[in-house]
């Protein structure tokens, strides 16, 4: 049963995420028939701890107290990703997944987790931001970058400020169940389950790498994502073969010409959902894909998401009405309709 948790910090912890594990777990809705948990936060690091923020958190529980939780959250804080931990701690969280509790870690939290060896063998989430580092510190470890949080029983790990609070609800969900996890969402104001994953958050850049033969090609594919375009053609403007081409590409970009399209498209579309008040249709017109459901479908492959969710997340209403101006360039602005999909592959 989940009834006595307790929040483990240490030196520059960050308020945010520690306010997550408080307000699902330390805040009595007994008023509304919903569960009280035993709640606490412990140091391991002495009575009084700095936030990242400049101020200073006290308590009087020490590390003592995790003996007896039923599960312990680890918030994330200031350096995690390379500081080291007092082995105590470390210590005490193996005997707590040994006797059967549970642990949760809220963004780089995870990393604690991980130098406690309770990773190893394990899938985990981590903020997109810090994944690769998570991932050389501990390769045994197996780094999913595009999700919310990962359930894998007794560990429980969350990507950046907010999936903290999905994992949390999640584990109200599977102990007490949905009305128990719904009700505190609602006295939150925060949605029961979020749709999709971190994908649509990271940010992707094209890449930067060197892309001597192609390079040029690259160009003119990303200013006509909106037509279709095959390797044949593709080659000819490099003035190769399109074996020789499709071998170039792949070397240089890492992926085929069709995908490298397909991404892009997606990631075009992503940009105009956030920043323009055109329709879903227009949008997968502008991008090559011809029609909505085509859109959707590559986009929910993508990103986890499907385009009105991704909307509803970053819309603003600033955004609204707003379209391209005479003089626009060929990313923000449509010619003719073009063919669904593309042959490049």
């Amino acid at each position: 049963m989940l009834k006595n948790v307790v929040a483990v910090l240490l030196d520059g912890v960050h308020p945010f995420e520690l306010g997550v594990v408080c307000e699902v777990f330390g805040i009595d809705r007994s008023d509304d028939g919903l569960p009280v948990y035993d709640f606490a936060v412990a140091s391991a690091e002495g009575p009084t701890l700095r936030t990242h923020c400049g101020f200073t958190v006290s308590t009087p529980h020490g590390l003592e107290r995790l003996e007896e939780a039923d599960l312990i959250a680890v918030p994330a804080g200031d350096s995690y990703t390379s500081r080291d931990y007092p082995p105590a701690l470390l210590d005490a969280l193996r005997r707590a997944v040994a006797r059967g509790a549970r642990v949760l870690s809220v963004c780089t939290g995870v990393f604690v987790l991980a130098e406690a060896g309770l990773l190893d063998g394990r899938r985990c989430a981590v903020h997109w931001h810090n994944a690769g580092e998570l991932s050389r510190r501990h390769p045994r470890v197996t780094v999913e970058p595009d999700v919310l949080y990962v359930d894998e029983d007794p560990v429980i790990t969350s990507a950046g400020t907010a999936a903290g609070i999905d994992a949390c609800l999640h584990l109200v969900r599977k102990e007490q169940g949905p009305e128990v996890a719904n009700k505190i969402a609602r006295r939150m104001v925060v949605p029961p389950h979020r749709d999709g994953g971190q994908a649509q958050y990271i940010e992707r850049p094209l890449p930067k790498g060197p892309c001597d033969t192609v390079g040029e090609v690259l160009v003119w594919m990303e200013e006509h994502l909106d037509q279709e375009v095959t390797v044949e053609q593709l080659a000819a403007r490099a003035h190769m073969s399109p074996r020789t081409f499709a071998r170039r590409f792949q070397q240089e970009t890492g992926t085929t010409p069709y995908r490298w399209i397909l991404r892009q498209r997606v990631l075009l579309a992503q940009r105009l959902l956030e920043g323009t008040g055109d329709t879903v249709d227009s949008i997968a017109w502008r991008t090559g894909f011809g029609n909505a459901a085509a859109l959707r479908h590559q986009f929910v492959r993508t990103l986890g998401t499907t385009p009105n969710a991704c909307r509803r997340v970053f819309w603003g209403p600033q955004a609204a009405g707003t379209h391209p101006g005479p003089g626009a360039s060929l990313l923000t602005t449509p010619r003719a309709r073009p063919a669904a999909g593309a042959d490049a592959g």
